[in-house]
């Protein structure tokens, strides 16, 4: 028998029956973002229930490295100790550029004006950082470092707006993997200020009134359907649409050709789909983080990308979700990473990227790979003769990246999106403002309704722009925003 709930539609006040349970602040999900959204508004004294579909906390903030991003009022202890001044405007340029196009400017100048203090809070909260500095270009550390490049802050055209500096902070954990640690800690002050947990609950509609204001939620908890009454609002944390298929095919139908999405069963779209049920809007649908981890090795960076047209397309030093980006954008199925004998290392097996073709001349390489005549071996050409000047007219690839793919044997690396490991996840969600409020379409408050995390379209909503550790930063900070504000309505 079906339920009569439905995310996408609200239960309307008048048909609740009476409450079964009351609280004045309900927050949805226990990844980052409700963690966050729970401690703070706890700790300005008001009760607090937060229910988990799940058995468990965490979310796909467990399932990753714990990098938060993280900079600006003269820079974090690890950038001070690795010898950068980190300045606020520098970090907010940087973060309008990596919003891409639609770029939130007033989230992207509180964050950058208060990124420093939320750093603070993480390691008041317990978060552990060792401060020390790895200045290779990596995915993640697997030591128990903190500091590293986890975006395109030196690469064109992102460092020509926006001073360079490392703002990537992984918690002091050895091995990939240290979001687990991350939300353990968050999990751990959330029962400590005595926020009331429920696990295995699943909100299935949100109740609204005939002006549109959300008193709470229906749930299945036990298997039973349950009134739940929030005095003060409604925070929903659940996660991004990744998992869901359905909203994937039609709204990021690009992603629908590599099957190695991020998330758990909980970043099914629920979240935004309650928030659209009661007139919120959802916006950027259609992007992602889509990265191709080609690096480490970081000689790999030397090479060239190009598209089965053999054209090169983009700075290879820049983020690898920026390459991946690029890669969709190709329209062709092929794409090779190009690499002489003095820069090739092969890379991880993890990544699924195989050699292609290997020949002593690019024009070897070239008809192996069944490609026009000319078109590979001349996009070398023209690349090795500006390389060996220190240039890169095309793309603007940093001169310590540049060195002519001149020394034989040549190879190409097979990057094609429908077989390497593409890991991906969305970024489009409801749009809220800052405090957490999420908005319709004509970008007015829903009263009593608000959002954090994947289940918005926050700080990063462009998948060109993205970079390690912007999620988690967005999650917290902007959790923490709406559990303070949300705490403040009665």
């Amino acid at each position: 028998m079906s339920s009569p709930f439905s995310v996408n539609r609200p239960c309307r006040l008048q048909d609740v029956p009476g409450w079964d349970q009351e609280t004045e602040v309900l927050v949805i999900g226990f990844g980052a973002a409700g963690a966050s959204a729970a401690i703070e508004a706890a700790s300005a004294g008001v009760r607090v229930l937060l229910l988990e579909a799940s058995s468990g906390s965490g979310g796909t903030s467990a399932l990753s490295g714990g990098e938060i991003y993280l900079g600006g009022n003269g820079g974090t202890p690890a950038q001070r100790n690795a010898g950068f001044s980190d300045d606020s405007e520098d970090l907010f340029r940087y973060l309008m550029m990596a919003g891409g196009p639609d770029a939130d400017e007033a989230k992207a100048r509180l964050y950058a004006d208060n990124s420093l203090d939320h750093y603070h809070w993480l390691v008041a909260q317990g978060v552990p950082y060792k401060n020390t500095y790895l200045p290779q270009k990596m995915v993640e550390p697997v030591t128990d470092d903190c500091l590293i490049w986890s975006g395109s802050e030196e690469a064109w055209p992102f460092s020509e707006q926006a001073k360079p500096c490392p703002r990537g902070h992984t918690p002091q954990w050895e091995g990939w993997g240290g979001g687990r640690l991350l939300m353990d800690i968050l999990a751990a002050r959330v029962v400590e200020l005595g926020v009331e947990v429920h696990y295995d609950s699943r909100v299935l509609a949100l109740v609204v009134d005939d002006a549109g204001r959300v008193h709470g939620v229906v749930a299945r908890c036990d298997g039973q359907p349950r009134y739940v009454r929030a005095g003060r609002g409604v925070v929903l944390c659940a996660g991004g649409f990744v998992m869901n298929r359905e909203m994937v095919r039609r709204h990021a139908p690009q992603l629908m050709h590599n099957e190695n999405p991020i998330g758990t069963p909980g970043d099914d779209g629920s979240g935004i789909q309650l928030g659209m049920s009661v007139g919120g809007a959802a916006i950027h649908m259609d992007e992602a983080f889509v990265s191709l981890p080609f690096y480490a090795p970081e000689s790999l960076v030397r090479g060239i990308f190009v598209n089965e047209r053999g054209q090169r397309f983009i700075n290879e030093d820049c983020y690898h979700g920026r390459t991946g980006y690029h890669i969709l954008r190709q329209g062709g199925d092929r794409v090779f990473l190009l690499a002489d004998n003095a820069c090739f290392e092969r890379p991880p097996e993890f990544t699924r990227i195989d050699i292609a073709a290997v020949g002593e001349t690019w024009e070897e390489v070239e008809q192996e790979l069944g490609l026009p005549s000319g078109s590979l071996a001349e996009s070398v050409d023209f690349f090795n003769r500006h390389a060996a000047q220190g240039q890169d007219p095309l793309f603007h690839k940093a001169a310590k990246w540049l060195n002519p793919l001149d020394e034989p044997p040549f190879v190409a690396l097979d990057c094609r999106f429908d077989y390497a490991f593409y890991p991906h996840f969305t970024l489009g969600g409801l749009d809220t403002l800052p405090t957490g409020q999420v908005l319709t379409q004509q970008r007015e408050p829903i009263a009593g309704l608000y959002a954090a995390g994947r289940t918005t379209c926050g700080l990063p909503r462009w998948g060109g722009g993205y970079s390690s550790g912007l999620s988690l930063a967005d999650a917290s900070f902007f959790g923490r925003q709406a559990g303070r504000h949300v705490a403040t309505q009665g």
